[in-house]
């Protein structure tokens, strides 16, 4: 039995993620609290083993009950999450801080999207109580690196000069740990299909960009892919690219419609695959699910080359697992080595 206390200082709010997590027979809400500090005695007295939190709230708000948590006594977070710029700013510093992944605070009765946030609730508290607190990736983020780490240099230009990395769960943290750790003359363009809400992949891409040596932006249509450059899928939709005379076109398009996830790792990397094969590295890090797979097999069957991130370094080994069981990759790698794997990989 999975133990959760929702922390909240909406009563609504309470009622309704108790309600969505007790339908599961594998689930027991043992506790609900208004805020902070309730919710952070109530961790200590209880000992739950996901805990779902708000970020703004009287007394204590998430962030700092948070880093309290995880001082204290750490365990996986789910922060409740504003689908707004500023939910997406709060948000994404506490996945610095520790918390693995975010849910909706847009919780209606009358909400089309009730179901599915109410499996994606549960299959989120699952998946992050089996793993416990096996997430390097995210408490090795709070030791942000500001300036690029000493890779190694080569000589001669790459083999590979785009790099498609496709992450989910867990992942802003990851992706930030390695985009900081990269020189600001690295050889290579960079796309990235994080899943991740409209709203959020904006700042995202600008909290990157404050933190890299590389320019970091929001993907837009019309945008060209060069060295030392990375762009983000805009949340909702994909990008994928397209390989002219002589530069290589960012497009965003709505299609395939009916894509599981919006972005989508496997539109990204099946693009790259036709757009430059050979060329292509291919990068999958933690999340759910398996998306990516089929993309990096059409890289591969271009010659391209494709890394995982260790399992021991996800904070849900489940999009790697899946290009790893399917024998897809070239190297398994742990989070402080993917930097430099990834240059190294430039040139092979």
């Amino acid at each position: 039995m999975i133990k959760v206390l929702v922390v909240d200082d909406s009563a609504f709010m309470r009622k309704a993620i108790s309600t969505m997590l007790d339908k599961d027979p594998g689930i027991s809400v043992v506790g609900v609290a208004r805020n902070g500090r309730e919710g952070l005695d109530m961790v200590r007295k209880l000992d739950p083993d996901v805990v779902t939190m708000d970020i703004e709230m009287p007394e204590m708000d998430g962030l700092t009950a948070l880093r309290h948590i995880m001082m204290e006594c750490p365990r996986p977070v789910l922060m409740v999450s504003s689908l707004t710029t500023e939910g997406a700013e709060s948000t994404l510093k506490a996945m610095e801080l520790g918390a693995v992944d975010f849910i909706p605070k847009q919780l209606s009765k009358v909400s089309l999207d009730i179901i599915k946030i109410e499996r994606d609730l549960i299959e989120k508290v699952k998946t992050v109580a089996a793993r416990k607190m096996r997430h390097v990736a995210a408490r090795a983020a709070t030791r942000k690196a500001h300036r690029p780490a000493l890779l190694p240099r080569r000589d001669g230009r790459p083999v590979r000069d785009v790099v498609a990395i496709g992450v989910s769960t867990g992942g802003p943290p990851v992706v930030q740990k390695i985009l900081s750790s990269l020189p600001a003359d690295f050889p290579a363009g960079i796309v990235i299909a994080q899943h991740m809400p409209a709203a959020f992949t904006g700042p995202f891409a600008a909290r990157l960009d404050s933190v890299s040596q590389i320019s970091v932006k929001e993907a837009e249509s019309g945008d060209v892919l060069r060295p030392g450059h990375a762009f983000v899928a805009p949340g909702g939709r994909h990008i994928i690219l397209d390989q002219k005379v002589s530069r290589i076109d960012v497009v965003v398009t709505d299609e395939p419609r009916d894509a599981l996830y919006k972005p989508s790792v496997n539109v990204l990397i099946g693009s790259v695959a036709k757009a430059v094969g050979r060329r292509g590295l291919g990068v999958i890090l933690t999340g759910m699910g398996s998306d990516g797979c089929e993309g990096i097999r059409a890289l591969k069957g271009k010659g391209g080359r494709a890394l995982a991130q260790s399992d021991s370094t996800c904070v849900v080994y489940g999009m790697p697992k899946a290009v790893v069981e399917e024998n897809l990759v070239d190297e398994i790698v742990d989070l402080d080595d993917m930097a430099e794997s990834i240059m190294a990989n430039l040139y092979k």
